[in-house]
């Protein structure tokens, strides 16, 4: 178990955009480790504050990790008698409320280090993503980066180029062209890129647009290459004039596809029907999940 408080924990996680699961004692009977309210955070690899150590918070840590395999949003109410099911000397009950938070899916690429990325990570930095900053020049970054955003210093960023996941945002806005040129091959070659965004002006993008026809990328993969990067309303030519057109552009991309569903989560009908039922003596009694 680490030092770290449990609502520490939770503002780590979420600025990082890691996956973690809020354990929570909605109640217990008889003697129990720890009173209703406690809580723990229970991420891949690491356990923060506690809900009464021994087996209890074992099982628990364990179904939490199980689910936080699945990347998805979830709720679970589940029962555990301490002494029938899990052996522990205390022999009361407790009833525990599992609330997993999935992994941030928003994942961005920047490479190049100069005045607009500068500008582009200070914005970023404050935006629900995780952000991989990449350039050759160790020197080059600033001192002070957000905690979402993981500095690589590469001898080959084209490399770094094949570790990204599927569905990640590229920004291609490095010093020289020759590499911008590379790395425009690399995100096309891909294949999984969400979207790829190449700093530069129209003759760039025409010059750029050749170079890749001459080298036999389709028509379609071409396209891909947004150049010049941003929205095209959004006038400027200051270093943060240009990170707010492109910031403006992945925050659009990310939210144009998203739809709110009338009904979200457990109905309070669905819910009073759950916890109305008798909870059995098996270890996970019973179970809610969205």
């Amino acid at each position: 178990m680490n030092s770290q408080q449990w609502y520490e924990a939770i503002q780590v996680s979420q600025h990082k955009g890691n996956a973690y699961a809020l354990a929570t004692v909605l109640g217990c009977t008889g003697s129990t480790p720890r009173d209703q309210s406690s809580k723990m955070v229970i991420t891949t690899d690491a356990c923060y504050d506690t809900i009464g150590g021994g087996h209890l918070e074992f099982v628990v840590t364990n179904k939490a990790r199980e689910l936080l395999q699945g990347n998805e949003e979830s709720q679970q109410i589940h029962h555990f008698p301490l002494g029938a099911s899990l052996g522990q000397c205390c022999g009361g009950s407790a009833t525990v409320l599992l609330e997993i938070f999935p992994a941030c899916q928003f994942q961005v690429a920047v490479f190049g280090a100069g005045h607009v990325a500068k500008e582009l990570i200070k914005i970023l930095g404050a935006l629900p993503c995780k952000v991989s900053w990449i350039d050759s020049r160790a020197d080059m970054f600033s001192e002070q980066v957000p905690s979402n955003v993981t500095c690589i210093t590469s001898d080959d960023p084209t490399y770094e180029m094949n570790t990204l996941p599927a569905g990640a945002d590229v920004l291609i806005l490095t010093h020289n062209h020759q590499l911008d040129f590379e790395l425009c091959c690399r995100a096309i070659e891909h294949g999984k890129l969400r979207h790829i965004g190449l700093i530069g002006s129209m003759t760039k993008a025409e010059r750029f647009k050749k170079r890749l026809q001459h080298r036999t990328y389709s028509e379609e993969q071409v396209a891909q290459i947004i150049c010049p990067v941003g929205l095209k309303d959004v006038p400027g030519k200051l270093p943060m004039e240009v990170a707010v057109s492109i910031a403006g552009q992945l925050i659009a991309i990310e939210n144009q596809d998203k739809q709110t569903p009338l009904k979200r989560g457990l109905a309070w009908k669905t819910l009073k029907q759950e916890l109305g039922r008798d909870v059995d003596n098996e270890t996970l009694g019973y179970r809610l999940k969205i």
